[in-house]
């Protein structure tokens, strides 16, 4: 996916964009297997947050952990790229955990495509 960021930068996108690259903590409030709390999907990635952020829906900074498949509290890893979402002010970032290599955009967009809908958001990259 082209990297169009720039069309549409907002405040979820500039809080998320310091990360890239870097490693980051994480703490998971929806672990790897659970069920969303409204939509009833089940988690097939670890998914939390940053603690200490803040991003503009007044919660933390959320974050996909591509790491192992078992539910997990916390966790350290690298951010690889963020998913921009265009239709609302509320990125993500894509953390892998340490030592693990880059995945492309189409293996991003696979794993992500539980949440997200396809051709509202951009992967971003350093």
């Amino acid at each position: 996916m082209t990297d169009r960021s720039a069309e549409y930068d907002s405040v979820s996108l500039a809080l998320a964009r310091p990360f890239l690259g870097r490693s980051v903590d994480l703490t998971f409030d929806r672990p790897y297997g659970s069920l969303h709390p409204r939509c009833g999907f089940r988690y097939p990635v670890n998914y939390g947050y940053v603690p200490g952020t803040l991003a503009p829906d007044g919660q933390e900074l959320d974050a996909y952990y591509l790491g192992p498949a078992e539910p997990l509290a916390t966790a350290r890893g690298r951010c690889i790229a963020i998913v921009h979402r265009l239709y609302d002010d509320d990125d993500k970032l894509v953390v892998v955990p340490p030592g693990s290599p880059d995945l492309d955009d189409a293996a991003i967009l696979t794993v992500v495509e539980f949440q997200e809908n396809h051709g509202e958001y951009v992967i971003v990259r350093v």
